[in-house]
């Protein structure tokens, strides 16, 4: 915890006594299970291959080429958790913590990408339905529902804080989700002889995906753009702060996310009698943290109420 005093003057006026209030954690250890995921599905890519090659399945050799990209995209998180927990620099005051959002952001593109390219060759097969191998795809379909979802229990705690977790946790899901509706309309494929429903499956399990990773893709995005995080309400951050002992008014806000666990917040106080200005800072900075997470706060201390000001303008 460090507390500062400083008197600022913007564009001529002064503002008084002001007061910043720092609150610095290292990141939490988000790096559990990305190496084991990864290596549990580049295995599963070379199985897939071969088992394409022997048996001449274009769609287990498709369906690898998919999974390839599901190992460059837990990579990709796997880089961001570990640049997470990079010191900061001076040209990175922050440290890397916003490649957690980037990568969060990114595996989510990937999958509304691996939906699209799905639902395309979905279409195609309609009017020109492959013949499949039913048994070998569905053994090693089968296989594949256990290697995703047991790499989706991997990220399953801690996905709800972490939006980078959640992200590898929702692209396995869906991966045995599409392993499983392979193994489904491959056996029914076998029993009625239907091609049709390989393709029909596909786009089922697309919009299945689709729909799940919505809500992910929305959510990243608004982090990439720094709006406030959800499971944070502006109004009662700022109802809070309007109501601390001593604040007449307040402006600036600003909430953003550090990364996909963490969230700062910087605002200007209008506190005429701020004699106490370091309790106050350290006791405001700790109940920021306990009530609302928000782990690093800087916080200006203004005396004057007339104060002219560019900032006084904005809010969140």
């Amino acid at each position: 915890m460090h507390d500062h005093g400083h008197t600022h003057d913007h564009h001529g006026h002064g503002h008084g006594h002001g007061g910043h209030a720092h609150h610095h954690h290292a990141p939490p250890a988000g790096t559990r299970g990305f190496s084991l995921a990864i290596w549990l599905n580049a295995g599963f890519v070379v199985l897939e291959a071969v088992a394409g090659i022997l048996f001449d399945s274009l769609s287990l050799l498709a369906d690898a080429g998919h999974n390839l990209t599901d190992v460059g995209a837990l990579a990709l998180a796997w880089l961001a958790a570990r640049l997470a927990q990079q010191p900061r620099r001076r040209r990175h005051p922050y440290g890397l913590r916003r490649g957690t959002i980037l990568a969060a952001l990114a595996n989510a593109l990937l999958v509304f990408a691996t939906v699209g390219a799905i639902a395309v060759e979905a279409a195609t097969r309609f009017s020109d339905p492959a013949q499949l191998s039913e048994l070998p795809v569905m053994v090693v379909a089968a296989v594949g529902i256990g290697i995703n979802f047991a790499t989706a229990l991997l990220f399953m705690q801690g996905r709800e804080s972490d939006a980078n977790r959640r992200g590898a946790y929702l692209h396995m899901m869906a991966d045995a989700g599409v392993s499983l509706g392979v193994v489904v309309s491959a056996g029914a494929i076998w029993a009625t002889g239907w091609q049709w429903l390989d393709p029909l499956t596909a786009l089922l399990v697309c919009a299945v995906i689709a729909y799940a990773s919505w809500g992910l893709l929305r959510e990243t995005l608004d982090l990439s753009l720094d709006a406030v995080p959800q499971g944070i309400d502006p109004d009662a951050v700022e109802g809070h702060l309007r109501n601390l002992p001593g604040v007449s008014d307040l402006h600036d806000l600003h909430i953003w996310a550090l990364s996909t666990t963490e969230t700062a917040l910087t605002v200007h106080l209008v506190r005429p009698d701020s004699r106490d200005d370091d309790g106050f800072l350290v006791a405001l900075s700790d109940e920021l943290k306990s009530r609302f997470g928000i782990v690093h706060s800087t916080v200006q201390i203004e005396r004057s109420t007339e104060v002219d000001c560019d900032l006084a303008t904005s809010r969140v």
